[in-house]
């Protein structure tokens, strides 16, 4: 069976993360879903749970961090063609996140975005070449 994940974000506004996440491509899993938290699923394997603060708290006795402000992590997504990453991120731009707020990595073998969620959380939708991806990287010279 394959592993799965489930991303736990802490959110200030519920429903508006809902709604983003549902721009972006997520569906939402009711079974999961109540007035406190949203279990939005992108595959099969890949779900974030959205929280709100106070239900956050529940899972951690850490302070909650201003995305906005501060980064503890960069959550990166593959996507199947590079017009699948741009995709995203319009959509995302669309539904009131805030795109490209670092720089793209543009390469043959690869390109990526990235977009911040409402909440300041960073994303990044990458597309790497099948061929490149199985070979590996490229070998560097020794000096």
């Amino acid at each position: 069976m394959a592993k799965m994940i489930f991303v736990n974000l802490p959110v200030t506004d519920l429903p508006r993360a809902k709604a983003f996440y549902e721009a972006i491509g997520f569906t939402n899993n009711l079974n999961f879903t109540d007035d406190t938290a949203a279990c939005m699923v992108l595959t099969d394997v890949i779900h974030v749970m959205l929280l709100t603060h106070d239900k956050f708290m529940h899972f951690s006795p850490r302070k909650i961090g201003d995305a906005k402000t501060t980064c503890q992590v960069l959550l990166c997504i593959s996507a199947d063609s590079r017009a699948d990453v741009d995709s995203m991120i319009e959509k995302a731009k669309t539904a009131g996140g805030a795109i490209d707020v670092m720089p793209t990595d543009e390469y043959d073998f690869m390109y990526g975005r990235n977009f911040e969620d409402l909440d300041g959380h960073l994303w990044a939708p990458m597309w790497m070449d099948p061929a490149a991806a199985a070979s590996g990287p490229p070998a560097t010279s020794q000096s």
